[in-house]
C-alpha cells in the first residue's frame, strides 16, 4: 500500500464525521483497532463508537492542514469547525496494517471561540 493510499484512508476517515457516514469509517478500521486519547486508554472498536462517533453530531468540517505518512504510519494535523461556532486543533497518529486501521492515538490542541482562545476544564 502506497503512502497516498494511506493519506486517502485517513481523509476517508474525517470526511465521514463530516457526512455522518458511519459505514465508510467502519469500513476502514480493523477489528482489533485501538483507540487513545486523554480521555481514552486504548479503547476498543466498539467502545470508540460508542464513545467517540456520537460526537460526529457536533462535527460540521475538518480542515486537514497536514497529513505526513511513513510506512505503515501517518501523523495528521486538523482545524475541527464545530456547529457552535467553536474550533480546535488536534494532530492524530494513525497505524495501518495493509488498507486497516489499527489504531488512532489523538493528541488535543487549543480550543479557540470568534477566533479567541478558550480554555478548557480538564476532565472529571
Amino acid at each position: 500500500m502506497t503512502d497516498a493510499s494511506r493519506a486517502a484512508i485517513v481523509r476517508r476517515c474525517f470526511d465521514a464525521y463530516r457526512t455522518k457516514d458511519r459505514a465508510s469509517i467502519e469500513a476502514v478500521l480493523a477489528d482489533d483497532f485501538r483507540f487513545t486519547s486523554p480521555y481514552d486508554d486504548a479503547i476498543d472498536r466498539a467502545t470508540y463508537f460508542v464513545r467517540c462517533w456520537t460526537n460526529s453530531g457536533r462535527i460540521r468540517q475538518h480542515d486537514i492542514e497536514r497529513i505526513f505518512v511513513q510506512g505503515d504510519s501517518a501523523y495528521v494535523t486538523y482545524l475541527a469547525h464545530i456547529v457552535d461556532g467553536s474550533e480546535f486543533r488536534n494532530t492524530e497518529f494513525f497505524t495501518f496494517r495493509d488498507d486497516k486501521i489499527t489504531s488512532v492515538t489523538v493528541y488535543f490542541g487549543a480550543s479557540y471561540r470568534d477566533g479567541r482562545f478558550v480554555a478548557q476544564a480538564p476532565p472529571g
